[in-house]
């Protein structure tokens, strides 16, 4: 039996994840949930899963749940709350599916208890790739990737030597406004944004997908997880989804992992590894497929993928500062304060503006997040 503490769990992932251990119930036990603000579902999950532990991280919504609680689950709040929750000696893995740069401190609080991670917060790595992959050496803790993409590419390289891999391909949706133009994309409005083509997703990530920074983070995610230099990791547009990324090796073959749009196949597969076990999501029929199709993303249009290769390759504290003003910008344009290029030179003007630290502690990267978060709040507040 796994005891699984899921942070972030009302939210797509979380949800999802929840799913996944309703069907493998008995091999599957959640122990922790924990949730930003939405107390009304996280009391329905706590009636339906039982856990040891469930934590809210907005007071007032713990407040409200206490105020009306009066079952043997223990309530905690805030973010000491989720750390207390993920060292809890009663779970063994943790689901990391808060959104972007909150789930860095419980992660790293995770990994030094001992606890697996199952990772489905790309911002933990970007932000501190190597801090955390190098605790979770020293630990001998293994983290699984969530995300479709680098759960297919650890499908891919399982059983392979690294020394043969040429290259890996991370595909990408293109979102809602592939082969778009500058031109086009002046005015797009919030809901245009939030038509993702193939997935169902959470605001912020879907933004990020629209903008191309989700796969610009996922590239970062990618150096830090499987090693390899930036020069070996290339982005295809694959606009039907269903090749999730490919490995290409060094006498010209091409490994790739196919499925249906449905994160619960990966957030099993992270969960139950090295098992394969029968799945909700949907099978692939191949007599009923389209044709599946590639192109090269056109990063002069869409620049955040630019902006994160060259964060990356930078370094040091880069890519916490690329994270942090575009977490900023994305909830600027959902609040329809700014326009989606916008939030392109935002990122740019803060990457220009830093000087980076290149071998930074944890404590310093929770500083230059914050200062950078502060900064480009200052900035977009003299804009209003």
């Amino acid at each position: 039996m796994k005891k699984i503490a899921v942070l972030g769990s009302t939210g797509s992932i979380g949800t999802q994840t929840l799913d996944v251990v309703r069907n493998h119930a008995d091999i599957l036990k959640i122990e922790v949930l924990a949730a930003n603000n939405n107390d009304e579902l996280l009391e329905k999950q706590i009636e339906e899963f039982a856990p040891s532990i469930a934590v809210l991280n907005d007071k007032n919504a713990y407040e409200k749940l206490k105020a009306r609680y009066s079952g043997k689950t223990q309530l905690l709040w805030g973010e000491e709350g989720l750390i207390e929750g993920v060292v809890n000696d009663k779970i063994d893995t943790v689901v990391t599916s808060l959104m972007g740069f909150a789930g860095l401190r419980p992660t790293m609080a995770a990994i030094t208890a001992g606890k697996n991670i199952a990772l489905a917060n790309k911002e933990t790595l970007v932000v501190a790739g190597e801090l955390v992959m190098r605790s979770a050496k020293e630990k001998n803790i293994e983290i699984m990737p969530v995300d479709s993409e680098h759960g297919a590419l650890f499908q891919c390289l399982h059983g392979e030597d690294m020394t043969k891999v040429d290259k890996l391909i991370v595909t990408a949706s293109g979102g809602p406004f592939r082969g778009k133009t500058k031109e086009e994309l002046k005015n797009v409005s919030v809901k245009q944004c939030l038509n993702h083509p193939t997935w169902k997703m959470g605001r912020k990530i879907t933004i990020d997908s629209a903008t191309l920074m989700n796969k610009g983070l996922e590239v970062i995610e990618a150096k830090q997880l499987y090693g390899v230099s930036y020069d070996n990791i290339q982005v295809v547009v694959h606009p039907q989804s269903i090749v999730h990324s490919m490995v290409q090796y060094v006498d010209g073959s091409v490994i790739a992992q196919l499925a249906s749009t449905d994160m619960r196949l990966p957030i099993q597969y992270a969960l139950t590894y090295p098992e394969r076990l029968a799945c909700v999501a949907p099978k692939l029929d191949f007599w009923q497929m389209q044709p599946l199709t590639f192109e090269k993303p056109d990063t002069d249009t869409f620049r955040a993928l630019a902006l994160a290769y060259e964060a990356g390759k930078i370094g040091g504290s880069m890519p916490c500062v690329m994270n942090a003003a575009n977490e900023i910008a994305v909830e600027a344009f959902l609040n329809e304060q700014i326009s989606f290029l916008d939030i392109y030179d935002i990122i740019e003007d803060e990457m220009l503006s830093h000087i980076t630290l290149v071998s930074p502690e944890l404590e310093d990267l929770f500083e230059i997040d914050a200062k950078t978060r502060q900064n480009v709040k200052e900035k977009l507040s003299k804009r209003c």
